[in-house]
C-alpha cells in the first residue's frame, strides 16, 4: 500500500452562525467568526489517496489527474467564493472547516474510486495553526 498527497490552495469567505440563534448567541459561541459581514481565509487543501502502484506506469495515480479532479470538484467551486452562499455542496451546512472537510470528501470520493485508488484523507488548513483531517 502506498499513499500519495496533492496540495491545492484557495481563498474563501464564510461566517459561522446558526440561523436559529440570535446574533448574541452566535457571537458567544463563534466569536469573531460570526461577523455579520463575513471573514475569509487562505485555505490549504491536502488530498491523500492510497492503493497499489500500477506496474505499467509506476504511479498510484497521475498527480496531474488528481490536480484536475481536485480543481473540478472542489477548488473551482470554492476559490474566491462565499462558502455559505456560493458553494453548492455547502448549501444548508454550517461552514465550519470540519463540515467543509466532510463535504470535500463527499465531492472527491466517487471520482477517485473510479481511478482505482482509495481516498484516504482530506486535510484542510484554515490557518497556519488550525487544520482538520477527515478520514471518512
Amino acid at each position: 500500500m502506498i499513499y500519495i498527497t496533492r496540495k491545492a490552495s484557495f481563498n474563501a469567505a464564510h461566517k459561522l452562525a446558526r440561523t436559529d440563534w440570535d446574533d448574541d448567541k452566535n457571537t458567544e459561541v463563534y466569536g469573531k467568526c460570526a461577523n455579520p459581514n463575513w471573514h475569509g481565509h487562505n485555505y490549504w487543501l491536502y488530498v491523500t489517496v492510497k492503493g497499489e502502484i500500477n506496474p505499467e506506469t509506476g504511479f498510484l495515480v497521475d498527480l496531474k489527474w488528481l490536480k484536475d479532479v481536485m480543481n473540478t470538484y472542489v477548488v473551482d467551486k470554492v476559490d474566491h467564493r462565499n462558502l455559505n452562499l456560493d458553494v453548492d455542496f455547502m448549501k444548508g451546512k454550517l461552514a465550519s472547516t470540519e463540515n467543509l472537510a466532510i463535504a470535500v470528501w463527499e465531492q472527491l470520493l466517487a471520482p477517485i474510486a473510479e481511478s482505482g485508488a482509495v481516498l484516504h484523507c482530506v486535510k484542510i488548513y484554515e490557518t497556519e495553526n488550525n487544520y482538520v483531517e477527515y478520514f471518512g
